[in-house]
């Protein structure tokens, strides 16, 4: 984690451990002892893959650096019901404190590291690469996005600020594509790279002609990206999107594209059932 990363990962913790705790954690200061400590184990109740260890270990350690976390698995790896993924021993307030906290951040990442994972053994054996997009739980982009890395996916552009992707609202708003693409490379000192969304076969002639950096193929047929490929002829990267799913990411795989994005790895991600569990 660089030193940005690790900042803006503990500015994200921080907003969380103020939200759930507020003035003190009225029920843990009642009944705990200052002096006690206490340990536990986070324990798998569903089968997965594990993201967001690192998360949980900042977590309690800005909570009280006494706290102690022992992981038994590495982010990445596929644990299995019962699984004990870590032990963690320390100061008892902190550990309840920050529990809810933690638990939140390690079952939402690892929710979306699984799905991600499944994902990418669904195209195996082509050269698409899954990527995510911008559909990501509003202030936890950072988190969400590092989780589907876990999973073995790619993240695409961060945010607005650090490539260019014209969509349709561009394209409508200034009237082609050609034009739109002009006045990017007019106004963008950085020269970012620029991708284009197309919707049929028409727009990515244009788009080819443009020499863009990559190419969308937004809500495609199957029978359309074979045929888009095909006139592409690997001059520019093709990304395809759209209604991806589980069930026909294979079949869009197939297809020739290069990139498969889909917000469903991060919009509507199952937490996995993770609990910690103390002595």
């Amino acid at each position: 984690m660089d030193i940005n990363m690790l900042i803006e990962a503990k500015s994200i913790i921080l907003r969380a451990l103020a939200e759930d705790i507020g003035d003190g954690d009225v029920t843990t200061l009642s009944t705990v002892p200052a002096e006690a400590m206490l340990e536990g184990t986070f324990i798998a109740k569903e089968s997965g893959v594990v993201a967001g260890l690192e998360v949980i270990k900042l977590t309690f350690a800005l909570l009280d650096e006494r706290v102690k976390l022992t992981t038994h698995v590495a982010d990445g790896e596929v644990v299995q019901v019962k699984q004990v993924i870590a032990t963690i021993k320390g100061p008892g307030q902190a550990i309840l404190s920050g529990e809810r906290v933690a638990l939140n951040f390690l079952q939402r990442m690892s929710g979306i590291a699984t799905l991600t994972h499944r994902f990418v053994e669904a195209v195996q054996g082509t050269k698409a690469m899954i990527l995510d997009t911008r559909k990501t739980a509003p202030g936890l982009r950072l988190f969400d996005k590092w989780a589907v890395r876990i999973g073995g996916g790619q993240n695409h552009r961060i945010g607005l600020y650090d490539m260019v992707l014209i969509k349709d609202n561009h394209i409508a708003a200034v009237g082609n594509i050609t034009e739109t693409v002009a006045r990017v490379r007019a106004e963008d000192k950085r020269q970012r790279p620029i991708e284009v969304e197309v919707k049929n076969l028409t727009e990515l002639q244009e788009a080819l002609e443009l020499k863009v950096d990559r190419i969308l193929l937004d809500n495609m047929t199957p029978h359309e990206m074979r045929q888009a490929v095909q006139l592409t002829a690997g001059r520019i990267p093709l990304e395809a999107s759209g209604n991806v799913s589980l069930e026909n990411v294979a079949t869009i795989a197939s297809t020739g594209v290069d990139y498969i994005s889909t917000g469903m790895l991060t919009h509507s991600v199952k937490a996995l059932d993770i609990s910690l569990l103390l002595k």
